[in-house]
């Protein structure tokens, strides 16, 4: 590289695959934290050519640049839209990842089955929890809109996750939540599971009230939250 080229000086040329393993990372956390689809799919590949671990490369490549985008999140640096691409962008990695972390049975932090309530259609917060989950190394099973509690049911049912997610965005669709901590009680079942609310005219108080673990205002205290209860739960074990 001479010293006459400046062209190596403008970002757009840097050539992944002439990093090193320490710069690389670096530099997909700043390819996750700027939403780049590509970069993160073509460093993840070059990683696990270079022998990395599937679980290597998700906690010190993905997860990891997803924790700083949570961060600047919750501190209002980045907003919804920035944190979207780089949801995105990991999602690309992710793609890679999924199949090899299978194959090899590795341990995901934990399973969350999460769904916007019965009545309701918004969604942009629940994907972007999900997103984020995904982010820090959760699976996560997204029921999508309107869920009525028979669909949260047959979710725990079929795939036994830790926790489970719901979100409001209508103060006339709030209510419901109750409805599903109450059947999941009647049916002796509120134990098993990590309850975590969201949404925007939810508050803490709501959620003591309806009787769940915690209410989430964010996506970043969502994946926080997760994790500390999933370390409680594990631990009273």
């Amino acid at each position: 590289m001479s010293d006459d080229n400046d062209q190596y000086d403008d970002e757009e040329d840097i050539i992944l695959s002439e990093l090193n393993n320490e710069e690389l990372v670096e530099q997909m956390h700043d390819d996750l934290y700027n939403g780049l689809k590509d970069e993160i799919f073509e460093g993840t590949n070059i990683l696990l050519e270079r022998g990395w671990g599937p679980d290597k490369v998700l906690a010190e490549a993905l997860v990891e640049g997803m924790r700083i985008v949570g961060i600047d999140l919750r501190d209002g640096i980045l907003f919804v839209p920035e944190v979207l691409m780089a949801a995105n962008a990991m999602k690309s990695g992710m793609g890679i990842l999924r199949p090899l972390l299978a194959e090899t049975g590795a341990e995901t932090i934990g399973k969350m089955v999460i769904g916007t309530v019965k009545g309701d259609i918004h969604d942009i917060g629940k994907n972007l929890v999900g997103m984020m989950m995904e982010g820090a190394g959760f699976e996560v099973i997204d029921l999508g809109i309107n869920n009525p509690v028979e669909n949260y049911l047959a979710a725990l049912e079929e795939h036994k996750p830790d926790i489970i997610g719901m979100s409001a965005l209508l103060t006339t669709t709030m209510p419901y939540m109750k409805v599903v901590i109450d059947t999941l009680k009647e049916q002796g079942l509120r134990d098993d599971y990590i309850v975590l609310v969201g949404g925007a005219p939810l508050n803490e108080e709501f959620g003591d009230a309806i009787g769940a673990d915690a209410y989430c205002r964010d996506a970043a205290v969502a994946v926080e939250m997760a994790k500390s209860k999933i370390a409680e739960k594990r631990a009273a074990r």
